[in-house]
């Protein structure tokens, strides 16, 4: 099963400082038949303007990935804990128990980010937060693991069974996937347009799939994706 979600169709609200765009059910975006993807429950396409962010609010029983385009984005939690993360690189914030945080952009540029939330296999838990660098120069050609649940991934660590990847393909470089048909797959092209089994998936499209062994991704011209890889939902 290959289900193509052009952005055109995704959910959008424009705040003047946010401009965001949902893939599944979020705010005042309800869509009964884009509620999850397995364990993926949220995947935001946000661009935030220079100095402005999300003020201090409460999380729990969540994971969530910022994987950021362009600028940077600035944390702060009810931790202690406060960092940057830059274009290309990526945050976890694993919400357990409960944990308060901030999410500003601090640059004179805006920020564009994909917000992802995957849902936890278990409740409660010690929250945590970390960030990482992942230069796209080593993502070339092949799927990379940023967050897993699995430690052999190497990857910063999530509480769920599931994981994001990213990768950068030339175009006309193509590169296969391999999952299991338990799994469900969800990919989002940051720069540039893939083809999967002969459809196109444009730029910020939103590609669901289930039921599969591998996946064959083909660039139409170079391109940036990012794939969440995620159990069912029980």
């Amino acid at each position: 099963m290959l289900d193509i979600r052009p952005f055109a169709t995704l959910g959008h609200a424009d705040h003047g400082w946010l401009d965001a765009h949902y893939h599944f059910s979020f705010s005042d975006y309800q869509d009964r038949n884009r509620m999850h993807w397995g364990r993926l429950r949220v995947w935001n396409d946000d661009r935030i303007a220079p100095h402005n962010g999300f003020g201090a609010h409460p999380h729990r029983d969540m994971e969530i990935i910022t994987y950021v385009r362009t600028g940077a984005i600035t944390h702060e939690d009810s931790l202690g804990n406060r960092g940057r993360t830059e274009a290309g690189d990526v945050q976890v914030m694993s919400a357990g128990s409960g944990i308060t945080h901030s999410e500003f952009n601090r640059e004179d540029e805006a920020t564009t980010l994909f917000q992802i939330w995957l849902i936890p296999d278990g409740t409660g838990g010690k929250p945590s937060w970390g960030t990482r660098p992942f230069p796209r120069h080593e993502r070339n050609g092949r799927l990379v693991p940023l967050a897993s649940g699995f430690p052999e991934d190497n990857a910063l660590p999530i509480r769920t069974r599931g994981r994001v990847c990213g990768a950068t393909l030339m175009a006309g470089e193509t590169l296969t996937f391999q999952t299991d048909r338990t799994m469900f797959t969800y990919l989002v092209p940051a720069t540039g347009s893939v083809e999967i089994d002969g459809r196109i998936v444009g730029h910020r499209d939103g590609a669901a799939l289930r039921d599969v062994e591998s996946i064959t991704i083909t660039a139409r011209e170079d391109a940036e994706i990012v794939l969440v890889e995620s159990a069912a939902l029980r």
